[in-house]
């Protein structure tokens, strides 16, 4: 394993964490994490052990990965944002074996201080403000705000707004890297990659 661990992280054995990957102050993996490589994890964040951490990954400050969540390559969580995995907790019950899994997709960005209510899947570039708290399943590519969260807006791999409508058809052009997005039928696919 070619990885940096700053004195102050505890890595338990048995955690898998690929090359490159950076683990900085009073940050916490658990020994059945699975963590990519050219990660990066911040102060104080914390990884449980049923954990999935794609590739290129960046775990800001003061951030749980709790267990049953699954990070696909490319996502960046926002410092201070947060993951559940019990749906109704309560301190006098254990609700262990009522872990709901959160499947996030490749290069989503979660905002700082957003709340992710567990269960849910978000799907590929979708871009979670600041303080927004999700509760439902999110569209790829889709720019969501707001307590609950709705969708705003589209936003482009490159991180740039999109000018199209929330549902129907149209076409748009990313000022970021000119890439083209088509929305067809309220489903937003970037037609450079196909």
């Amino acid at each position: 394993m070619q990885c940096f661990i700053h004195p102050t992280a505890i890595v338990d054995d048995g955690a898998e964490i690929g090359d490159n990957t950076k683990i900085w102050h009073w940050t916490h993996i658990s020994a059945g994490a699975k963590i990519g490589r050219d990660c990066s994890f911040g102060q104080n964040v914390f990884v449980a052990n049923h954990v999935t951490i794609g590739n290129n990954c960046k775990i800001q400050n003061n951030v749980s990965v709790y267990d049953n969540i699954i990070l696909g390559d490319d996502v960046f969580c926002g410092p201070s944002m947060v993951f559940t995995n019990v749906y109704n907790p309560r301190s006098h019950v254990s609700r262990k074996n009522e872990y709901r899994n959160t499947i996030v997709k490749r290069g989503v960005t979660f905002g700082a201080n957003c709340t992710i209510v567990c269960g849910i899947k978000i799907e590929e570039y979708a871009f979670i403000a600041a303080g927004a708290v999700v509760n439902k399943n999110v569209k790829r590519f889709a720019l969501m705000a707001g307590v609950p969260a709705k969708q705003i807006g589209w936003i482009s791999k490159h991180g740039e707004r999109l000018d199209l409508p929330l549902s129907g058809n149209g076409k748009a052009v990313c000022k970021g890297d000119g890439s083209t997005y088509e929305l067809h039928n309220g489903e937003l696919t970037n037609i450079d990659s196909q």
